[in-house]
């Protein structure tokens, strides 16, 4: 009601109602500070309402022909946005009042009307219309917040920031989390030639999937480009064992991705590739980039560049999950296997990278007989490539260990893997 002037339906059958309604309010009426419209029955005034339907009080008889006060108010009550309701009635009426009170009215007035009581419930009802739409107001914006932060945050952090999540912004910080990149391999050429409505479902199951596993260890969206993902755990508020909560989410997106791949091979016929996944932990600069018009949740940083490299790692490996010595440190029950001292582009030193590994995909006894096979190579040991190729035989879709079969029947085997991978940033 704003910026508007009240309108007000008063519903009588008396004859002289509304010449002294005028009289009374004229003052207002000439100001244009109230507008009265008048009816003398419920049908009349359904169409009166119909005809102006931005009523904001209604002043109603009770008994009166055609239709009664209590049968209008049945019809006011059902209204998207229903006017403040004032029933009026003879003082002796007790009943219908309470009938009327019952079934919504907002407040009542005795007849003979004295004219200061009408005053002053007008500016009653009106007062209380002010507060409830600002209320409305209030509540749709905090929950055009609650579903702009549900584009970025799990709903285990959602619910920790209320009651004030209308007005929270996360404040630009200097942070360290743990970072996951994802990319599914050779997704734009898929696009380019499949079905529009095709892709436009195949897409949005995948991201789902993704994001589903990225809110169940408590992390939060950074970016969706394309088929890629960016994400963070650790912030904007703490999480203990952010580390190990990447790594897991990690393995379970990576399982949902293979189901998917499995899934539409037989549904849709579609063949995707694998989906890399990079992890790092480390400090970035985290905060809204969007300016005061766009809520852009974001972070920059080497940190953020790394994890974003090690997912294009997996690409020169051949693994889908690529996890840095950094994030393992801060896990002490990782599980999984080394995969050699990366050198990234742009980095001075060289970066452990390890596969962290399932159960149900890479048993112990594989874990064990890896390790032994990279010592063995390390060390210099001939025997490195005998136990390399036993491995490769029970194994012949392991892509790790045929990484470093290749290289080693190449003569190019070094403990450093030198990759060129570009940036996402």
């Amino acid at each position: 009601m704003p910026n508007r002037t009240p309108q007000i339906l008063v519903v009588d059958d008396e004859p002289d109602i509304e010449s002294l309604i005028r009289q009374k309010f004229r003052h207002q009426i000439r100001a244009g500070s109230h507008r009265f419209h008048f009816a003398r029955d419920g049908i009349e005034a359904l169409e009166a309402l119909e005809a102006t339907p931005a009523i904001d009080v209604v002043f109603s008889d009770i008994n009166m022909p055609r239709m009664d006060g209590l049968t209008f108010l049945t019809h006011l009550v059902t209204m998207p946005e229903p006017p403040a309701v004032v029933m009026v009635s003879a003082y002796g009426d007790m009943a219908n009042i309470r009938a009327a009170m019952n079934g919504g009215a907002f407040d009542f007035l005795t007849k003979p009307i004295e004219f200061d009581d009408l005053s002053a419930t007008l500016e009653k009802c009106l007062a209380h219309l002010r507060r409830l739409r600002t209320l409305q107001r209030e509540t749709a914006r905090a929950r055009a917040a609650e579903a702009l932060l549900a584009r970025y945050f799990s709903p285990a952090v959602i619910d920790s920031l209320t009651p004030g999540a209308a007005a929270y912004r996360p404040q630009t910080e200097r942070r360290t989390g743990t970072f996951l990149f994802t990319d599914m391999q050779n997704f734009l050429p898929l696009v380019e030639h499949a079905d529009p409505a095709a892709v436009s479902v195949l897409l949005n199951g995948y991201l789902d999937g993704i994001t589903r596993a990225i809110f169940d260890h408590g992390g939060t969206m950074l970016k969706i480009i394309g088929d890629s993902v960016h994400a963070v755990f650790g912030a904007p508020l703490d999480l203990d064992d952010h580390a190990g909560a990447g790594i897991r989410c990690a393995l379970a997106i990576d399982a949902f991705c293979e189901d998917f791949r499995r899934q539409q091979a037989r549904e849709s016929g579609l063949t995707l590739e694998k989906t890399r996944i990079g992890v790092h932990t480390g400090e970035a600069l985290l905060g809204n980039f969007g300016g005061d018009m766009f809520f852009d949740y974001a972070a920059y940083g080497a940190a953020v560049n790394i994890a974003s490299r090690l997912e294009g790692a997996n690409k020169v490996i051949g693994t889908r999950l690529c996890v840095s010595e950094t994030t393992v440190a801060a896990t002490p029950e990782f599980r999984g296997r080394r995969i050699g001292a990366l050198r990234l582009r742009g980095s001075g030193q060289p970066l452990h990278g390890f596969e962290p590994a399932a159960p149900e995909t890479v048993p112990d006894s594989v874990l064990t007989a890896y390790t032994a096979a990279l010592d063995a190579l390390h060390r210099g040991d001939p025997t490195a490539q005998e136990q390399l190729e036993a491995l490769a035989v029970s194994r012949p879709d392991d892509a790790l260990v045929a990484f470093h079969l290749t290289r080693l029947r190449a003569g190019g085997w070094t403990p450093e893997i030198d990759l060129a991978v570009p940036s996402l940033r």
